[in-house]
C-alpha cells in the first residue's frame, strides 16, 4: 500500500481497478483542514491525463511493473519493433504508447518495455541518450550571456533547447524524463 504523502512524479498505483501514474503532484496545506494532494494522473492502459484530489493520507494499493530490456530495430508506419535482450524475440509496439518516448527513440538504442500482469503498457527509455546535432544556429563570438540557448534538431527530429556554444554535428546527452540537454557528451 502506498499513502498519498508519498507520491511523487512517477508513481504507479491502482485505484477502482485502474493503473495509473502519477505525472505531477502538489501538496497543499489548508489552514484548519488536514493537508489536500492534488496529482495530475495518466491512466496507464488508456493513456488518458486527469486531475485528482485526494485526503492527505489515503492509501492505494502499489502495482509491480515489470521491466524487460530490448533494442528499438525499426518502425513500419504503424508499429516500432524492439527485440527483447533476452530471448531475441520481436516486439511489435502502437505507437500510441510511444508518445512520450518517440522523438528521442532511434534505431539501435536501449529501452525498456514495461508490462503489467502479462500486458505491455508502454516503453521507458534510459535516462539520458546521446544524440547528434543536425541542424542548429551558429554561436557568435561575444555571444556569452549567461545561461542563453538556441533551438537544436536532432537525428530524430526533436528539437530541445542547448546552450550557445554547441555546433551542428555535435554529440549531446539528453535527459530522457524532461527531454532537456544535460552536456556535451
Amino acid at each position: 500500500m502506498i499513502s498519498t504523502n508519498d507520491f511523487r512524479n512517477g508513481t504507479m498505483f491502482e485505484m477502482d481497478g485502474q493503473l495509473l501514474e502519477v505525472v505531477s503532484v502538489e501538496h497543499i496545506k489548508l489552514a484548519r483542514a488536514g493537508a489536500v494532494i492534488k496529482a495530475k494522473l495518466r491512466n496507464l492502459l488508456t493513456g488518458s491525463i486527469f486531475e485528482q484530489s485526494f485526503r492527505s493520507g489515503d492509501k492505494y494499493r502499489t502495482v509491480r511493473i515489470d521491466k524487460t530490456e530490448a533494442t528499438y530495430l525499426y518502425s513500419d508506419g504503424t508499429h516500432h519493433y524492439f527485440m527483447d535482450t533476452r530471448t531475441y524475440d520481436q516486439v511489435p509496439v502502437d505507437e500510441e504508447l510511444l508518445e512520450s518516448v518517440l522523438p528521442l527513440l532511434k534505431e539501435g538504442s536501449p529501452a525498456y518495455l514495461l508490462t503489467y500482469q502479462g500486458k505491455l503498457i508502454g516503453v521507458e527509455l534510459p535516462i539520458n541518450v546521446e544524440l547528434r546535432v543536425v541542424e542548429t544556429d551558429p554561436g557568435f563570438k561575444g555571444d556569452t550571456v549567461s545561461g542563453a540557448t538556441k533551438p537544436a534538431k536532432l537525428e530524430t527530429g526533436a528539437v530541445i533547447q542547448v546552450p550557445l556554444f554547441i555546433q551542428t554535428g555535435d554529440l549531446i546527452r539528453v535527459d530522457t524524463r524532461s527531454q532537456t540537454y544535460m552536456e556535451r557528451a
